[in-house]
């Protein structure tokens, strides 16, 4: 950095002309704000009077081999120095601030002073205790190796002052920087947690918008109809249409269902009877086998079980009437006895 030499220049010789003897520097560089003339004339330096307006035909400036540029404004200055780790591949950056400002022109003038980094790094390397706070750190551990270096550094400025000649220095404090990779390193977790966090609070959210949907839902749909007429996302007439347009959905499938259910028991009842039926003449069949029948309590079951109506196979009412009636038996067709039929094919003639 320039400071606070912000430039020199050499000076060519002035010489006089026949028609004028009064001599004008003219090579002279302009000055800027906040900045004085030094000039050297012989061996001596000497500050152009500081808000005097500049003359190019002054003694001083006439007979000056050089000119030097000094910016006597008060600056702070940041120097750098490397600290070891514990880890030879990473270091820390120890990075102190000054406050500086010109007090002798001529002094800085003279010791071409163009960077003050130079004598504050050359202060700082002076200290060499410093490396000892961080060398038994990890890198991950900055915060720690800061306090300590802030420590260290307030200690060492208090005993061994900075000095730079021509300036007033002050030391006002002391930061500690990780290296580059490790910088980098840590940037790069930050953004994938930060995008982590967001990915987090956008599926949260969502999760917030489906249960708050879901409860919507569950309280009908004329609860949320109303929800979406309210921010007015639902027209009114047409939430009206579709509810008539559900409600006789709705009455066709119960109907539909209705008439389902009635055709189902009918068919059961008419499935039920006929096993009914089917049993009563197994029973028949079965009792045709014996020698002895009382079809009147036989007649009787049949009649309760059919409901009054004649069973199937089995003939007409009359003819079961009539298949019981006694009277004159037929050859080999009743037992001594009377009354009974022998055969059960003679209650089908």
């Amino acid at each position: 950095m320039n400071y606070p030499v912000i430039a020199e220049h050499i000076l060519a010789t002035v010489q006089g002309t026949w028609w004028s003897r009064r001599r004008r520097r003219e090579d002279v560089p302009e000055l800027p704000p906040g900045a004085v003339y030094v000039f050297r004339v012989g061996g001596n330096y000497r500050t152009f009077p500081e808000g005097m307006v500049f003359d190019p035909s002054h003694p001083d400036v006439l007979d000056a081999s050089s000119v030097s540029l000094v910016d006597t404004r008060a600056r702070l200055v940041d120097v750098d120095r490397p600290l070891p780790s514990v880890s030879e591949a990473d270091n820390f950056t120890l990075r102190a601030s000054f406050t500086c400002q010109v007090t002798d022109p001529t002094v800085i003038a003279r010791q071409g002073i163009i960077d003050v980094t130079v004598p504050l790094r050359a202060y700082l390397m002076g200290d060499s205790d410093l490396p000892r706070v961080s060398a038994g750190h990890r890198v991950e551990e900055i915060n720690a190796v800061r306090t300590e270096a802030g420590h260290r550094m307030t200690a060492y400025s208090a005993i061994v002052p900075p000095r730079v000649a021509g300036m007033s220095v002050e030391f006002v404090s002391a930061e500690v920087h990780a290296s580059d990779d490790l910088r980098n390193w840590e940037q790069k977790l930050r953004d994938e947690r930060r995008s982590w966090e967001l990915q987090r609070g956008q599926r949260d959210f969502e999760t917030q918008d489906a249960l708050r949907i879901a409860e919507l839902l569950s309280q009908g749909s004329d609860h949320v109809d109303a929800f979406g007429i309210a921010r007015k996302e639902i027209d009114v007439t047409e939430a009206a249409a579709r509810i008539h347009r559900i409600n006789e959905e709705e009455s066709a499938r119960r109907h539909k269902a209705e008439t389902s259910d009635q055709a189902h028991a009918q068919a059961l009842e008419t499935s039920e009877s006929q096993m009914r039926r089917e049993m009563l003449l197994t029973l028949l069949r079965q009792m045709g086998g014996s020698e002895y029948v009382d079809y009147h309590q036989v007649l009787e079951q049949v009649l309760r079980e059919t409901g009054g109506q004649p069973a199937p196979g089995i003939g007409a009412a009359a003819n079961t009437t009539r298949m019981v009636e006694s009277g004159g038996a037929r050859p080999g067709s009743r037992d001594p006895q009377g009354g009974f039929v022998k055969d059960e094919d003679d209650l089908v003639d």
